[in-house]
């Protein structure tokens, strides 16, 4: 698999790879979070394609304290071959050298399947409770 920063032409494919991972809710408009993380770090917006397709997706950021990471995605048909921890490694590569210290993944509670992942990275339960509040609505 091939990592390389996300390109404008990427757009429609990153979306279709969250829409088969069940990353997309009603309340977060794809569309817009990819523009919005494209005033941002957009270096951290990372896609892994093989054979010219979009098969991966990782979106990092770095506030000065802590490192996140959102939208990481594997299609379907190539998870359990290594490709997202391929992803997580370099976007930890690229956190590293940006000095950020410790990273912060937000999991919801009911995705066994991802935790067992980010377990296996070396990724265990913070004693917090993440709280959110919306500030611009996308619907």
């Amino acid at each position: 698999m091939n990592i390389r920063p996300f390109s404008e032409s990427d757009r429609s494919a990153v979306i279709a790879l969250w829409q088969a991972c069940e990353l997309t809710r009603p309340w977060n408009n794809p569309d817009l979070d990819i523009s919005r993380k494209l005033t941002v770090q957009p270096e951290l917006f990372l896609i892994g394609e093989l054979q010219g397709e979009v098969v991966a997706s990782v979106m990092g950021g770095y506030d000065g304290h802590r490192g996140s990471v959102f939208y990481l995605a594997v299609s379907p048909q190539y998870q359990r071959q290594g490709f997202g921890r391929l992803l997580m490694a370099r976007i930890e590569e690229l956190l590293v050298a940006m000095g950020c210290p410790k990273l912060n993944i937000a999991v919801r509670t009911s995705n066994e399947k991802v935790l067992s992942f980010y377990r296996k990275e070396g990724y265990s339960t913070d004693g917090v409770i993440s709280l959110g509040k919306r500030l611009i609505p996308d619907v």
